[in-house]
């Protein structure tokens, strides 16, 4: 019998509760000998684990490399790099998919036997633009990575056509696209009561302008509440917007439920809302978790005209979107529900949920490894 070739997933975050990682390996563990280095503990499934010590940075912190532009010393000096190479052995695995662009040189010098996919999950070079440390610093940075490094992978996805392309007009990489779809789940839709429940989850920063929604909640009928889940990423934040909400009793912030939990727990609301003001080029051609989640969920969806959300919402008439990205837009959309019309955004996610699915994405994945898999 012929020995299933192996495969190491590589990412620079905590695997367990990474949602577009975790569904690599599910698509890949009864396929591979599936091995796995992130942060954290070993997903279910994996042959092998390697640990990255958790203070291991995977992004740079060397002002002075960065300033003179010394960007080989940059990149070998990040703590996840150097931890990675010291756990991984060169030459140990025929293919390696590594996720983000950090990661990719990595995978290159540990010289897989056959290839190496990469999955980008954001436009790397642009990711944070709209800070200026960022843009002078890192970007450059960043560029250089895709410079050097991109040509060297066997394939490339990331997780938005507007995202795939720009990798194809700077840089001349074909990339294909996997969207952040959630596994399907079967469901069924749930009659919208006179009160409607609005749902809104988000990373808590600063870039977001997570205040829109407070300003939006102001003076909301009696018919319209809101639940915010907002992680704490940036604390000092998360506290202004807790104290602007105080005198807004129509939202109410609630913990952050387990990730197999989140499409069981937005079934019990009418509403998400996806709503993201581009202030970077990445956030502008998002098509996150969230929205695919909604539609696993039977709920509707209330968007902001964001090309890629946009055009799912209209094509499968999934829910609303807004006039433009500000608060006002959002309340006049918001105060304009109606059950009759929510329902109709519920049965349009039921239709949806299989054609919007994972499992109808990650063929893409699965058709470049095989590739890959077929040069031995």
């Amino acid at each position: 019998m012929t020995e299933l070739p192996s495969l190491l997933i590589l990412t620079f975050s905590p695997i367990r509760s990474d949602p577009r990682v975790l569904k690599q390996v599910e698509l890949f563990k009864e396929k591979y000998r599936v091995s796995t280095c992130a942060y954290g503990g070993a997903p279910d499934g994996v042959e092998e684990h390697y640990p990255l010590p958790e203070d291991s940075r995977g992004w740079p912190s060397d002002k002075l490399g960065l300033v003179s532009r010394q960007y080989a010393k940059v990149y070998n000096g990040l703590p996840a790099v150097k931890s990675a190479r010291a756990l991984l052995p060169k030459g140990r695995f025929d293919i390696i998919l590594a996720n983000d662009l950090n990661t990719l040189p990595l995978a290159l010098d540990l010289e897989p036997r056959l290839g190496v996919h990469s999955d980008l999950h954001e436009f790397a070079p642009r990711e944070k633009e709209d800070n200026l440390k960022w843009r002078l610093f890192i970007a450059p940075f960043m560029r250089w990575l895709c410079s050097r490094y991109l040509a060297g992978a066997s394939s490339v996805t990331s997780v938005s056509q507007g995202i795939a392309d720009e990798y194809f007009k700077d840089y001349g990489t074909p990339t294909g696209v996997v969207t952040n779809a959630a596994p399907y789940v079967e469901g069924r839709v749930e009659p919208t009561p006179e009160k409607v429940r609005l749902i809104h989850s988000a990373a808590g920063q600063r870039y977001r302008k997570l205040e829109n929604f407070i300003e939006a909640m102001k003076g909301a009928p009696d018919w319209l509440s809101l639940d915010m889940i907002v992680m704490p990423n940036e604390p000092d934040y998360v506290a202004e917007l807790k104290a602007m909400a105080e005198s807004v009793p129509s939202i109410t912030f609630r913990e952050p439920v387990p990730y197999k939990e989140l499409v069981a727990t937005l079934s019990k609301y009418d509403v998400s809302l996806v709503f993201l003001p581009p202030t970077n080029f990445n956030l502008k051609n998002a098509l996150p978790n969230k929205f695919f989640e909604a539609v696993q969920a039977r709920i509707g969806l209330i968007v902001g005209p964001s090309p890629a959300m946009a055009g799912l919402v209209e094509k499968y008439g999934l829910g609303a979107i807004t006039e433009d990205f500000s608060a006002e837009s959002l309340r006049k959309t918001l105060w304009s529900l109606t059950p009759e019309a929510i329902d109709g955004w519920k049965r349009a996610a039921e239709t949806a949920a299989r054609p919007l699915s994972a499992e109808s994405q990650m063929a893409v994945w699965e058709t470049a490894v095989k590739e890959i898999a077929g040069t031995r």
